[in-house]
């Protein structure tokens, strides 16, 4: 997928893409408050694309939809923390803490959704940044509560 990476600018690009479906799916009688957007990390991107769209998720969420982030275990998680002796991605298995640490940044720019695998340990994390006092966390876990529409 990543060979249909091409973008001027990725968020820009992306949020095109994501209002042509919105568009869509309102002219098919979609009701607003029914729609949720992903910006598709990992889906056609390169790994420089996969972290630019978390670091401007406020305008994905400028569209006026919850936004569901999915990180979790992506390729893109494995390049950074690379292993040490070899150079080498880490394999999935070993992404959990890098899932982590974006999920919660997410929330806190007040992501609605995030898809993860190790959902207890990412809960406590999104939880102890709420609790530390970030105000968008608390926003995102009190809007997460219930699903839209």
């Amino acid at each position: 997928m990543e060979a249909n990476a091409r973008y001027g600018d990725v968020v820009t690009d992306v949020l095109g893409e994501l209002r042509s479906r919105i568009d869509a799916a309102l002219e098919a009688g979609i009701a607003p408050a029914s729609l949720i957007v992903d910006p598709g990390l990992g889906f056609a991107k390169e790994p420089e694309h996969n972290w630019e769209l978390p670091g401007r998720l406020g305008e994905v969420r400028a569209l006026g939809h919850p936004v569901l982030v999915g990180a979790s275990r992506k390729s893109f998680l494995g390049r950074l923390p690379a292993d040490r002796a070899t150079g080498a991605p880490r394999p999935a298995r070993e992404r959990d803490v890098a899932t982590t640490a974006v999920s919660v940044l997410a929330a806190a720019q007040g992501a609605w959704c995030l898809r993860v695998h190790d959902v207890a340990s990412t809960l406590d994390a999104v939880r102890v940044t709420a609790r530390w006092g970030v105000d968008a966390m608390a926003s995102a876990l009190s809007a997460s509560s219930s699903p839209p529409g």
